[in-house]
């Protein structure tokens, strides 16, 4: 009955412990969430732009003056990707330098180029860095909502099974001994009538 008692006890600081972990998870991840919906909407007015931007230059300067000036801009971002822990889960932190740079850095010569090509570049660098920015946060709303539904399944078995069955063996316990201590008092009432009637 003890060790029940005790084990019982363990169970619901356990669950105690894990609802905290849920709701931290949970801040977090609805944090997130409404950080990526932003990130995401930023991205796709962004992306619709570069893409009209990239339709009208290949109308007015050529697919070839277009592809030719795409090859010279080639480059790459630094990115460095660091992580902290929330409710014991990693979450991804990605600190990425910026895909836009000035024209002049860019590898093609001005004077070879167009301000539509110039505003393709820009409208393509500043879709990366939203790309960017949004790709950490995505992953970090996948690892947190497996790691709710995760949480979320330990709280339950805990509630419904764990700590039911536990309260239910110590019960069974306690009528056992209820009655066994019932037994042993009949047992002792009958002895001492025995030795009162002799």
């Amino acid at each position: 009955l003890l060790a029940r008692r005790s084990r019982e006890g363990v169970a619901r600081r356990g669950h105690a412990l894990l609802t905290q972990k849920r709701a931290a998870l949970i801040a977090e991840l609805r944090r997130l969430g409404l950080a990526a919906g932003h990130k995401r909407a930023e991205l796709e007015q962004t992306a619709a732009a570069a893409r009209r931007a990239l339709g009208q230059a290949v109308a007015t300067d050529a697919p070839q003056a277009v592809a030719s000036a795409a090859a010279a801009a080639a480059g790459t971002v630094p990115a460095a990707v660091s992580s902290r822990n929330v409710a014991g889960v990693r979450v991804i932190e990605l600190a990425a330098g910026r895909a836009a740079r000035a024209s002049t850095e860019r590898g093609y010569a001005l004077a070879a180029t167009t301000a539509s090509i110039d505003l393709v570049a820009e409208s393509f660098e500043a879709e990366l860095d939203a790309l960017l920015e949004l790709a950490a946060a995505e992953l970090n709303l996948r690892r947190l909502t497996a790691e709710v539904a995760r949480t979320t399944r330990q709280v339950n078995a805990l509630e419904q099974v764990v700590i039911p069955r536990l309260a239910a063996e110590q019960r069974a316990i306690s009528a056992t001994l209820e009655q066994r201590a019932l037994e042993d008092w009949v047992r002792a009432s009958r002895r001492r009538e025995r030795e009162v009637a002799r």
